[in-house]
This record gives C-alpha cells, structure tokens and sequence, in this order.
C-alpha cells in the first residue's frame, strides 16, 4: 500500500492543506500529473511504516513516478537511508531506478556510492552495473558493478575489485593493505567473511601474496582479521624471500602461516647464499659466478 502527500503543479501553489491520496488512484489516467514537495509512503503487514520517499518533484505517468532530489528510508530491522539526483518508481512493484549522486547509508555507517543503482523491492536487492565503492569500518572496496542487500549486510563486487583495508584498526598509524583480483568479490558482514576471487594479489608495507582464492575472516568486535585462507598457486614475497605452495593458512592470533600442497620455500641469507627447501633451488652469489666462469672458459 502507497501514499502520497503533495500539492499539483500550477502557476500559484494551492493554500489548501495537503492531502493524502492512494497513488494508484492518483496515476489511473494516462495524462500526465505533476506534484510538488512530495511525500510517497509504503505500508507493510500490519499497517506499519516500512519505508518513504521524499523529494522536490513528481511526475507521474502511468504506472511510473518520476522524481528528484530524492531522499528514502527503509525502516525495520534493514534501516538505511538512500539519496539520489533522479529516480522512477514503478508503484505496481515498488521497484526503484535511481540515477546521479546515488548513495545508501546503513544505520551501521556503512556507504554505498555509486552513479546508477537498481533498487528490486520484492527481491530485497539493490543492484548497479557501474562503478560503485562501499565503505565500512575499516574496508574501502572498489569495482564494478555490484548487488547487495539494501542495508549491506552482504554485498558482491562483480569485477575489476580493489580494497583498501586498515589490518591494524586500533593502532594510531595503522597498516594499510591493498587487495585487488578480477572479481567477484563476495562480503557477508554477518558471518565475517570476506572472499576475493581469480587473480588475487595482496600487498602489504612488507609482503606480497599472488593466489587464485583468497578468505579473509574477520573479529566481530574488533575487526581485526583473524584468519586468512589462500587456495591455489600461492606465491608470498617476503623481502627476498619467496614461498610457493597450494594452499595456505593463516592464523593472527598464531602468528604463523601453513604452507600445504606441494610447498617450496627460497630464502637468502645476508651474505646473499641461496637457499632451498621442497625442492625449489635457486643459486647463491658465488654459485652464479663461477657458472659465469665456466661458460667464459667454454667460449674460448
């Protein structure tokens, strides 16, 4: 069930007290009707308020509203609050296409921004096909094109992804990662999860991982990672340090990383000896010289 509050476009606005008709009355003619200053409300079960809609303008034709300077809320246990230039409303549906300055707001803090954005009432979805960013706690991700639950408690970035995220929240200089893969990236706050798919590199201020899957589990309270699991050709640099391996593990609280599947180890020493464990060989300095000497001696 729909309401509308608002006054008909004219050359003066009417002194009359607003009224509040239903919208499907309101839009039974073909012909074009205009209102000013309007407020569209949606009912659930029981009578309930369950979510409005304001803005400077609407041009309703049919079955659709157009709108702008919008402002919504969703009220229950999934508040949040949605902005946008320009949008239609289908008052059949409830579906919403917004357009322009496009941002949601959680009751939590988190944001969603993007240019275009497909609210899907029945579906309890909010889609986009362009760029977006969400922001929460201390996670910034970027891609393109995205679904996600309009108070984003689960969202999914579809390609081209890349997070900022601070793994040491609580400290004054914190520890900025940076996470990129080819999508999609899949976040469910609920559970705490994170999962980056194909193409997965990882930087840190002094390692980088390359791996083909990659979940990052997070703490409720704190939002410290706690875990992290790799899945397929994982490489870590370390300095000049390299492991390679399946799959890896690891655990924050630990303080360790478990390489399974086939893992080999290269690390160097300060007087630049190579070393290898898993089978994984590579030269020293000196190793490098003298192959270098004997393919002189073999020219002459």
């Amino acid at each position: 069930m729909f309401s509308l509050t608002g006054s008909h476009a004219a050359e003066s606005v009417l002194s009359e007290p607003s009224v509040e008709p239903n919208v499907a009355a309101i839009g039974s003619s073909d012909a074009p009707q205009q209102f000013q200053g309007f407020d569209l409300i949606g009912y659930g079960e029981g009578g309930q308020k369950s979510w409005d809609v304001k803005g400077d303008t609407a041009d309703i034709v049919g079955n659709l509203i157009k709108l702008t300077n919008i402002i919504a809320n969703s009220y229950g246990d999934d508040m949040m609050n949605l902005t946008a230039k320009n949008g239609t409303l289908d008052k059949i549906s409830g579906n919403m296409h917004l357009e322009n300055d496009v941002v949601i707001t959680t009751d939590t803090g988190a944001r969603l921004l993007t240019d275009s954005l497909d609210w899907e009432k029945a579906n309890d979805l909010v889609r986009t096909e362009d760029e977006v960013t969400i922001i929460r706690d201390d996670m910034t991700a970027i891609g393109t094109g995205a679904k996600a639950h309009p108070n984003l408690s689960t969202a999914q970035m579809n390609k081209d992804v890349t997070v900022h995220l601070n793994t040491e929240p609580k400290s004054p200089q914190g520890r900025m990662m940076t996470i990129t893969c080819d999508g999609p990236l899949e976040i469910d706050y609920q559970k705490q999860i994170a999962v980056f798919n194909i193409n997965v590199v990882a930087i840190d201020v002094d390692r980088k991982l390359k791996t083909d899957r990659m979940e990052l589990f997070f703490d409720k309270v704190t939002n410290k990672i706690t875990e992290v699991i790799c899945i397929g050709n994982v490489v870590i640099n370390h300095g000049e340090n390299t492991s390679y391996s399946d799959r890896a593990v690891y655990k924050a609280g630990e303080q360790k990383v478990l390489l399974s599947g086939r893992p080999k180890l290269v690390f160097y020493t300060q007087d630049e000896g190579g070393f290898s464990f898993g089978g994984l060989s590579m030269p020293s300095g000196s190793e490098k010289d003298s192959e270098k000497d004997s393919a002189k001696k073999e020219k002459k």
